[in-house]
């Protein structure tokens, strides 16, 4: 096949835990794939490495998602690369618990920089950038609707992803592109895990009826829907996906 025909998808943060997950995916469903990562080239070769091995295709490209100049840069390869770009998947985020009275400014600031603004740089991008038809998936959580202690801020940045979710679906009027934004409950994945105790972890995936936490592949399983095509009907919505936590 030639790839300048195909689908393309951008995933971000696309090195590891969900966003490894999404990437192999979705080039199991057929798109190509730019495997974006901030830090860890050796971490997203290896997904590129497993998505090739498997029969998909994939490449790597560096971006931190916080800088427009590099979001613009990983727009470009896509573009020169492949052609252009069919779907942007904004998987890239950190996360920082403490108590408002505590929480450090640095941590916010980086909260911010990279949950918020670097969703924001790739949307601002994929609104002039994206081809006719495409998606937008961007990552929420699901601890906007639990509002727990010690998640204010990280809850904070996400309310902004599904506010930018819902104004962008409307601003992209005429273009059948889609907007939606993915909200994972509690997932056993390398940055929940990480600093809780068994017994936290436990209790955690007890919130569900279903008594478990959620997959990486759960998640992904989300993501491909609304990015393929039984997904074009949903515009400018939030998909909790969090095995009925709330």
């Amino acid at each position: 096949m030639n790839v300048k025909n195909s689908r393309i998808a951008i995933v971000t943060g696309a090195s590891r835990g969900i966003g490894a997950a999404v990437a192999k995916r979705l080039a199991s469903d057929g798109f190509t794939v730019l495997v974006n990562y901030s830090g860890s080239a050796q971490a997203a070769e290896a997904v590129v490495r497993e998505i090739e091995t498997a029969g998909g295709r994939a490449i790597s490209a560096q971006a931190d998602v916080a800088n427009a100049a590099d979001v613009r840069r990983l727009f470009d390869t896509a573009e020169e690369v492949y052609g252009g770009v069919d779907v942007l998947v904004n998987n890239a985020g950190v996360m920082a618990l403490a108590p408002v009275a505590e929480l450090k400014d640095e941590d916010f600031d980086r909260l911010f920089a990279i949950n918020v603004k670097g969703s924001y740089n790739t949307m601002r991008e994929a609104a002039t950038r994206l081809r006719e038809g495409g998606r937008i998936v961007n990552f929420s959580s699901s601890v906007v609707a639990l509002l727990q202690p010690g998640y204010a801020a990280y809850a904070a940045t996400k309310a902004a992803i599904e506010a930018t979710t819902m104004v962008l679906a409307r601003e992209l009027r005429g273009r059948y592109i889609t907007v939606n934004a993915i909200a994972p409950g509690p997932t056993g994945t390398d940055l929940f895990l990480d600093g809780k105790s068994p017994e936290l972890v436990d209790r955690l995936a007890k919130l569900s009826p279903l008594e478990r936490l959620g997959t990486p592949d759960d998640i992904a399983a989300a993501v491909a829907f609304l990015a393929g095509p039984d997904g074009g009907w949903i515009n400018g919505q939030v998909l909790r996906a969090n095995g009925g936590v709330v």
